[in-house]
């Protein structure tokens, strides 16, 4: 009896973790688009993946004093950090200087699609039917996005615009690519230190890129709108979120956890319509969906795919 209360403990402390992240990181996109209305983009991410970065280390250390610090795995821990950290969220960062913080959720929401595309290029999946009808589903719903965009006429905006909306693929697809690369190399030694340390090392490069790609003239370190949003992406974006995720992985399954991916972009959409009157009409609704839709077909179309091999083996 006390055996099973204290797993139903653990799995209602683990469902109350999912509920957080799933509301906290759709979240940060608003408070991204606040922070780079007054700071400059890089700068402004570096700083804040770096200070998240350091406490988490601390947290680490304090829990698991075991730290493989080889050559090797600085190395690893660098690549990550560079195409997590430097390369997804410095685009994404970037990128929402020039696009509506909902949009850019939506569009960051196709990253399983990446994934799936990345892996069939290297021989380790195989298309079928749903995941072909998945990700044409889903890349259209990215065409709805900025449908109204491109039937403008162009103009200085709309084709700053459409470069935010490159950026955004390719920080997705960075961000997947990293993704990969970080599940075959783990170390479990302490992964919570090695996670501060991707995110020290992709905050530091974001330093060295930003004097190429930021504005310093209109720079003014205190404001106090933008001060608090680099503090709740610090607090609540980096380092309860991410340790609300690794508890909820630890209870529940993988496939019932990452399914966060489907909530982020609704709740994106719907605060940046409410706190910042970004538009959100038909288009942007039917894009959600159908994004959303595509997400899960292909999914299915995974799952399905694994179950065969499964069974052949």
């Amino acid at each position: 009896m006390q055996l099973a209360s204290l797993i139903m403990k653990n799995q209602t402390k683990a469902y109350i973790a999912y509920a957080f992240i799933c509301i906290i990181w759709g979240t940060t996109y608003l408070a991204i688009r606040v922070a780079v209305l007054h700071y400059p983009p890089y700068l402004m991410a570096g700083t804040r993946q770096v200070l998240s970065g350091l406490i988490l280390v601390a947290i680490a250390l304090m829990v698991n004093r075991q730290v493989d610090l080889s050559r090797k795995n600085i190395m690893q821990q660098a690549i990550i950090g560079f195409l997590l950290i430097t390369m997804g969220n410095g685009l994404v960062t970037w990128a929402e200087q020039y696009i509506q913080s909902g949009i850019a959720a939506l569009i960051c929401s196709t990253m399983p699609i990446s994934a799936v595309l990345i892996n069939i290029v290297n021989g380790k999946e195989r298309l079928n039917l749903r995941v072909i009808l998945g990700m044409l589903l889903g890349f259209s719903g990215v065409a709805v996005v900025f449908h109204e965009s491109l039937n403008q006429q162009a103009s200085g905006d709309n084709q700053i615009f459409i470069i935010g909306i490159i950026a955004l693929f390719v920080a997705t697809f960075s961000w997947a690519l990293g993704s990969l690369f970080n599940k075959r190399n783990v170390d479990a030694k302490n992964s919570l230190f090695n996670a501060g340390l991707q995110v020290i090392i992709g905050g530091s490069f974001m330093f060295i890129i930003s004097p190429f790609v930021d504005h310093y003239e209109h720079l003014v370190l205190w404001n106090e709108e933008g001060f608090w949003a680099v503090v709740y992406l610090i607090v609540f974006g980096s380092v309860l979120a991410y340790a609300a995720y690794m508890y909820a992985l630890k209870v529940l399954p993988v496939g019932f956890v990452t399914s966060y991916a489907y909530v982020n972009p609704l709740v994106a959409v719907l605060l940046g319509s409410w706190m910042l009157d970004e538009s959100l009409n038909m288009y942007t609704i039917l894009a959600f969906v159908m994004i959303i839709m595509g997400i899960f077909i292909v999914r299915s179309g995974y799952k399905k795919q694994q179950a065969i091999a499964d069974k052949s083996d």
